[in-house]
């Protein structure tokens, strides 16, 4: 017979008690170890709501393409993703994603910026130009036709990145020479390698003296 039934036979305690102290002391132990994991679960939940709270939308006016857009996103929201899939501008291309290929270009109060590096709500009241607004109606922008001229593209993947590089490669003043023009379009990645024919769209448009 188990000596902690004996005990409890020769001192009269009935052996249910002694069953209903051992729940007992069990109940206090498994409430002391559990403390460590609801405090977890806790801050768990309170991250959560700390999380949630961050990314609710937050209103933005931006001016794209000549047109006043007030929209509402998540401060997490790239510039490149608004354009592409709330406003269906697909001509500026998703890329690498990490700004290493140029493909995602776009120019913010004419200044060229990788969108996939910007932040759409850090662009709020700024002007936005994609490959879609350098038309107008019909009528191609200059660096339209001398890459159409010239042959500077052939999957077209990098093409609306390549255009917008292009364009601010001659307000910027870095279009003086061929040489100058590779270096400062090295951020525009041209994987079917139409990089000459880039540069002499580039020099056509320059020396052809044509706003951009």
């Amino acid at each position: 017979m188990d000596k902690s039934n004996l005990k409890n036979q020769q001192s009269g305690e009935p052996r249910n008690e002694s069953r209903r102290g051992f729940l007992k002391q069990s109940a206090v132990l498994t409430g002391v170890a559990l403390t460590p994991a609801v405090a977890l679960k806790a801050a768990e939940n309170q991250w959560d709501e700390k999380l949630a709270e961050a990314l609710e939308k937050i209103p933005l006016k931006l001016e794209v393409n000549g047109v006043s857009k007030s929209l509402m996103v998540e401060p997490r929201v790239t510039l490149l993703d608004l354009l592409r899939e709330q406003l269906h501008l697909t001509g500026t291309k998703k890329g690498c994603d990490y700004g290493q290929c140029g493909a995602c270009t776009v120019h913010v109060n004419g200044n060229r910026v990788l969108s996939c590096l910007t932040l759409a709500v850090m662009q709020d009241g700024q002007k936005i130009t994609t490959i879609e607004g350098l038309a107008e109606g019909e009528k191609l922008h200059p660096m339209q036709d001398a890459f159409l001229k010239h042959d500077g593209f052939q999957c077209g993947y990098c093409t609306p990145g390549q255009i917008m590089s292009a364009i601010a490669c001659i307000r910027e003043g870095h279009a003086d020479s061929a040489e100058e023009i590779r270096e400062y379009m090295s951020g525009n990645i041209c994987r079917c390698g139409a990089y000459p024919n880039i540069v002499d769209a580039i020099v056509e448009v320059k020396n052809g003296g044509k706003k951009v």
